[in-house]
């Protein structure tokens, strides 16, 4: 177990770890053992008001302090995150299940890669131009509810609350219940390096009542959330009563299209690990592969044995690649669409809903990958968000290109082909808001958001600082 408390009996508000008005705890649960591992306060509206208000009083001084000043703070954050960094992804391994050593470089160094950038994009933005007679200026919005996930979930935080401070915003986070142990060792970051009262607030509890309460509140100016498209509609709803700015990064159904040039060996055990990164539970994941029609034979073995190496277990055993789900709910959902993936006529190359061998406990789901399947399917048209690989076949690539884009999802999309030019062509055509060229790269300082219904808004790099920003112009 890491060495942080994991029993948290309070929340963080305006520099100072108080009491709930609440009453209730909230249990947090092991995801490979089952085990309860800790607890957080079940937060309440009267909690949240308390957290507004302090980041209300504490956003005159901050959005007035130099942004290099700013931005020092969030680079010994930085720092801290690294001090921190094997603690950390042990916690978080707990938590989310990824493997310990995925979670040091992405549950953790992402977030420290968040803090640590925010100087060099604050430094290189332009806060002010002329146009004409007027002068344009950029200025914080003000208060800033974040709503974050389960499955990146100091990733999400941070990828919200550095640009936002940078920015001069306030805050109140409001993790996901699920896995919420680590934004209480960033809190406790926060506090040890000096941040004044009031600018980072912590408050925990459930979506309908506290995350609700956030977003309706008349003194929160913009609302940031990531999770499920379902959740992030309802937040839209709430938050217009106050036509408060809502930014939203919610699912994905994304295609990785494989055309006849690829070299198949590349790109589909490429594709199965763009897939299966974090067990499935990744809103980007590259989940519909779609190949030409006369190499479906050929693409079904390379997937099949990918997967097949993708080994279930315990996420502190370095054999393991492939970590349990969050949660009981969230491995029986995703068993029930290989159930119904089964009964609606796709080809099963391998997994299946069966427990793995020898893991009766922790929630593991095997890895699996369809085939032949239609774009009629729910397992072509629904996040599953599990170790589920759907391979569908085309016919040719203006219908590669169609199937593509008939999702209500339009979040991330990858295309390989043996021709640069020609991938980066197929790639502008895909209605999505990132697209991996023959297996690019992750990049933190690009823009990442979706189209369609996988959101409003970018995060990372100087698109991300832009978010928490009002534009004002002044007539000279």
């Amino acid at each position: 177990m890491a060495t942080h408390e994991t029993n948290r009996t309070s929340l963080y508000i305006d520099g100072a770890w108080v009491a709930s008005t609440g009453t209730g705890m909230i249990d947090v649960i092991d995801s490979t053992t089952e085990a309860v591992m800790g607890c957080i306060p079940e937060g309440t509206p009267a909690d949240v008001d308390s957290a507004v208000a302090a980041a209300k009083a504490a956003f005159p001084a901050w959005s007035a302090r130099p942004v290099e000043e700013r931005t020092a703070l969030l680079s010994k954050v930085a720092e801290a995150l690294g001090a921190n960094m094997d603690s950390l992804a042990d916690l978080i391994t707990h938590e989310v299940g990824m493997p310990k050593m995925l979670s040091q470089l992405v549950q953790v160094g992402l977030p420290l890669n968040s803090f640590a950038t925010a100087a060099q994009v604050a430094a290189d933005f332009t806060w002010e131009h002329t146009v004409g007679n007027s002068l344009i200026v950029r200025e914080p919005i003000g208060v800033v509810g974040c709503i974050t996930p389960w499955n990146y979930p100091l990733h999400q935080i941070a990828a919200k609350v550095a640009p936002a401070l940078a920015a001069g915003c306030t805050v109140v986070v409001k993790p996901s219940e699920i896995a919420p142990l680590n934004a209480f060792v960033l809190a406790d970051i926060f506090e040890e390096v000096g941040v004044p009262a009031g600018v980072f607030n912590l408050i925990t509890g459930h979506g309908p009542v506290v995350g609700e309460a956030l977003a309706a509140h008349k003194d929160v100016d913009m609302i940031s959330f990531t999770g499920s498209t379902r959740a992030g509609k309802r937040v839209t709803e709430v938050a217009a009563g106050t036509v408060k700015r809502v930014a939203l990064e919610l699912g994905g159904k994304s295609a990785n299209v494989i055309l006849a040039d690829a070299d198949l060996s590349k790109a589909v055990p490429d594709g199965v690990g763009k897939c299966f990164l974090n067990s499935g539970q990744t809103c980007s994941a590259l989940t519909r592969m779609l190949v030409p029609r006369d190499k479906l034979a050929e693409v079904e073995e390379l997937a099949r044995t990918a997967a097949e190496s993708f080994t279930p277990g315990d996420p502190f055993d370095h054999s393991t690649r492939l970590g349990p789900l969050i949660s009981a709910a969230q491995r029986d959902r995703v068993r029930g669409y290989i159930d119904k993936g089964i009964g609606e006529g796709a080809k099963l190359v391998t997994g299946g809903g069966e427990t793995p061998d020898g893991l009766d406990t922790g929630y593991f789901v095997a890895p699996t990958v369809f085939s032949d399947v239609t774009r009629d399917m729910t397992i072509a048209r629904e996040e599953i968000f599990g170790p589920v690989l759907v391979i569908m076949p085309y016919d040719s690539e203006e219908e590669a290109i169609e199937i593509a884009n008939d999702t209500d999802y339009g979040l991330a999309g990858g295309v390989w082909s043996g021709d640069a030019e020609h991938a980066q062509a197929v790639a502008r055509r895909l209605r999505t808001g990132q697209v991996e060229v023959n297996g690019g790269g992750f990049n933190p300082m690009a823009p990442f958001g979706g189209y369609k219904q996988s959101g409003n808004g970018r995060e990372f790099g100087s698109f991300g600082l832009e978010e928490f920003l009002e534009v004002k112009s002044m007539q000279l």
